[in-house]
């Protein structure tokens, strides 16, 4: 009993590092985005006027929505090219990077021709100044033509996950987004650019990238084998997967994005006070999401190797590592923000309205990573697993318990009502696939223990 016990903590440690080595690369690359924005904010906010700040985070909105609708390239080519490294399927493990470069392609340049439309709608849907308007068209008409890379970087970031080399995924998304920050500070504040500068420097920095990601690529490949073979990669029966994994992630993004819009919608009439005071605690839940990803992240790829080996020792020891990470993550945050809450606000903003109104609400940032960070986990898990139907089910039942118990909530407690709504919808996302997970467990020949 005592050897067997000594055992299952060495293979316990052993997991454990696997999972973490994994998931800090992702988090610091995670953590670069929103260091990123800061800095274009940063430039952009010193220009005379406030419709330069206005038009960037306008036209960088548009580019939010869009590109999180087909975060699908990312996170369904990690699932499904986990389970081919699992198989041992080197020539699969290429295809799927071919795969969803192909698809990848083909939506940026569809997006690239549908470009008058598409800045259409959104500057009417957001409606801001005419002054504001004019030249977030700008930044969008020339960021716009970056979207074959920018969806090709997603679909090189699945794919360097997929195969567990986390650090490929942050040397290439370090090097975009400090290329950025660097032609940020060039363009608009050496050059004089102004909004043009900021959306010429995402551009490049976007197509760059691609350089970095393929050359990387191009060596794991060697390391990993095989062949490309082009009737494989046309693959009927494969490419329909791929829709169809990609089909089910592309409705839970819509649903997630609408039911997080609500937070601003709602906010929004509650006055310009409780708006703002609501950004800063979102910002600080983005944040949040952004770190304890990592986690969701090498859950992906190692439960995604495990059922692509039919191992079900591998597989619980995968969802129990990262679940360990998880819960450590989510308990810090709440630390870090019980502690540090009052400080980061008072760093955010100057407004003493709106530090007030923050701090009475400070309580939901407090509670939300140990309630949220195990919806995240079990994304992981099922993304991995390529069981997406299960995922958009859950997502689109959370939604509608999301949507009750704002329509409840808010006009008894009112942005109370709006936080512990949130709250509810984080838990129901985790519930939901949690009431699915023994069944995931038993396909791939896994008891919970």
């Amino acid at each position: 009993m005592a050897e067997t016990s000594w055992h299952g903590a060495i293979m316990s440690s052993n997991w454990n590092r696997r999972t973490w080595r994994i998931a800090w690369p992702i988090m610091l690359s995670n953590v670069s985005v929103p260091l990123l924005g800061a800095v274009d904010m940063a430039v952009v906010g010193r220009l005379p006027g406030p419709q330069y700040l206005g038009a960037v985070a306008v036209g960088a909105l548009v580019f939010t929505v869009i590109y999180h609708g087909f975060i699908f390239l990312r996170m369904g080519t990690t699932g499904l090219t986990a389970q081919a490294l699992g198989a041992g399927k080197a020539d699969e493990v290429r295809a799927w990077l071919a795969r969803a470069g192909l698809l990848a392609g083909a939506i940026g340049s569809l997006i690239i021709l549908l470009q008058i439309p598409i800045i259409w709608l959104g500057l009417s849907l957001i409606g801001p100044e005419p002054e504001t308007a004019a030249l977030a068209e700008q930044y969008v008409s020339i960021r716009i033509w970056g979207a074959p890379a920018a969806l090709f970087n997603f679909a090189l970031l699945g794919w360097f996950f997929g195969i567990q080399n986390a650090r490929a995924a942050l040397i290439t998304q370090v090097f975009m987004n400090g290329l950025n920050i660097a032609l940020d500070l060039w363009f608009v504040a050496g050059l004089g650019w102004g909004v043009e500068g900021v959306a010429w420097a995402t551009l490049i920095a976007e197509v760059s990238a691609i350089f970095v990601g393929l050359a990387l690529a191009r060596a794991n490949l060697r390391q990993i084998g095989g062949h490309w073979v082009r009737s494989r990669i046309l693959e009927p029966e494969r490419i329909r997967r791929m829709v169809r994994v990609n089909g089910d992630i592309f409705i839970r993004s819509i649903f997630l994005q609408v039911s997080f819009a609500a937070i601003t919608a709602i906010g929004a009439r509650m006055g310009a006070t409780t708006l703002a005071a609501n950004a800063i605690l979102f910002n600080l839940l983005v944040f949040t999401a952004y770190v304890l990803d990592g986690y969701s992240h090498a859950a992906e790829a190692l439960v995604g190797e495990a059922v692509g080996k039919r191992d079900p020792t591998s597989f619980r020891q995968a969802v129990r590592a990262a679940g360990r990470g998880a819960l450590i993550g989510g308990v810090a945050f709440t630390l870090a923000y019980w502690i540090a809450g009052p400080f980061i606000i008072d760093i955010m903003t100057t407004v003493p309205d709106v530090r007030v109104e923050a701090r009475e609400h400070l309580i939901w940032t407090i509670v939300m990573p140990v309630v949220s960070v195990w919806s995240f986990l079990y994304d992981g898990i099922f993304i991995g697993s390529t069981w997406t139907r299960e995922m958009r089910n859950g997502m689109i039942l959370s939604s509608f318990i999301y949507g009750a118990a704002l329509a409840v909530l808010v006009p008894l407690w009112g942005n109370h009502g709006l936080w512990l709504a949130v709250a509810i919808f984080m838990a129901a996302r985790a519930l939901t696939l949690a009431l699915r997970y023994p069944r995931l467990a038993q396909m791939v020949g896994a008891t919970q223990s």
